[in-house]
């Protein structure tokens, strides 16, 4: 056994046991045990790990820990962009069954999310490790499972706090396409002619719009209904209260329509 110096800081002591939180303190760890395993059997997910210090110099996850090492153990910082991308592109989510309605907002925002209230805690982690997709959670034993590499513990309650995290966390600001994605499956909007779809929308709405988009995953319908202006205004209500700094709102989105 070896004898290293732990501390975490900021809200990664939310998962330490309270006597461990805010403070350096000892623990045995065995020969060769890696910093990932020894952080997450103190209870904190690797996903929520953005930097560690060895003895005050960067190391990753697959350092082997020594005797006597100190190791400072931080999260994942808004103003410093430690992490890698995560792709090339923005990031993809698989959210669990437990966060839907932030599921629905990122969609709304025109972020790829798969979800579905079925789903079980393997099923997710199988998806997010085959198509490198974050998963967004408020179960640290979710994200702490070995097939899990990419992940995000929503540490919010309410759902706006919980999408400002993950607009913050993963830059997603610029990426921002509102009323892009199917709020109900996910899939792409596309702009259809409105005799391809006019057995599908009541005749008033045929009268009086000219622009619908149709999903190319389950073909549901979108058009300008009455509340698309209070939907515009949650929208830039969302992203100024997230990111000040915003003053654009939705206005990229704004030919983008409501659901029927």
């Amino acid at each position: 056994m070896v004898t290293v110096v732990f501390r975490f800081y900021a809200e990664l002591n939310a998962f330490l046991a309270p006597p461990l939180r805010q403070r350096d303190f000892n623990r045995a760890c065995a020969r060769d045990a890696t910093a990932k395993h020894m952080i997450e059997a103190l209870g904190v997910p690797h996903t929520e790990v953005g930097l560690v210090l060895v003895n005050g110099e960067p190391a990753d996850l697959a350092y082997r820990v020594r005797d006597g090492d100190r190791l400072g153990v931080y999260p994942h910082f808004r103003s410093l962009a430690l992490a890698p991308a995560v792709d090339s592109g923005p990031a993809r989510f698989v959210a669990d069954a437990h966060v839907g309605q932030l599921a629905r907002q990122l969609r709304m925002l025109g972020f790829d999310v798969l979800y579905r209230n079925s789903y079980s805690d393997a099923e997710v982690a199988r998806m997010s490790a085959q198509q490198r997709r974050v998963v967004l959670t408020r179960d640290r034993d979710l994200l702490i499972r070995k097939d899990v590499v990419l992940g995000c513990y929503l540490h919010a309650r309410s759902c706006e706090e919980q999408l400002c995290e993950v607009l913050w966390r993963y830059r997603l600001f610029p990426h921002v396409r509102p009323f892009s994605r199917c709020l109900e499956c996910n899939g792409l909007l596309r702009s259809v002619d409105k005799p391809a779809i006019a057995d599908q929308v009541p005749p008033s709405s045929l009268l009086h719009y000219d622009i619908f988009l149709r999903c190319e995953s389950c073909g549901r319908v979108y058009w300008e209904g009455s509340h698309v202006a209070r939907m515009r205004r949650r929208i830039e209500h969302l992203l100024r209260r997230c990111d000040p700094g915003n003053k654009n709102g939705s206005e990229d989105g704004g030919e983008r329509k409501r659901a029927v």
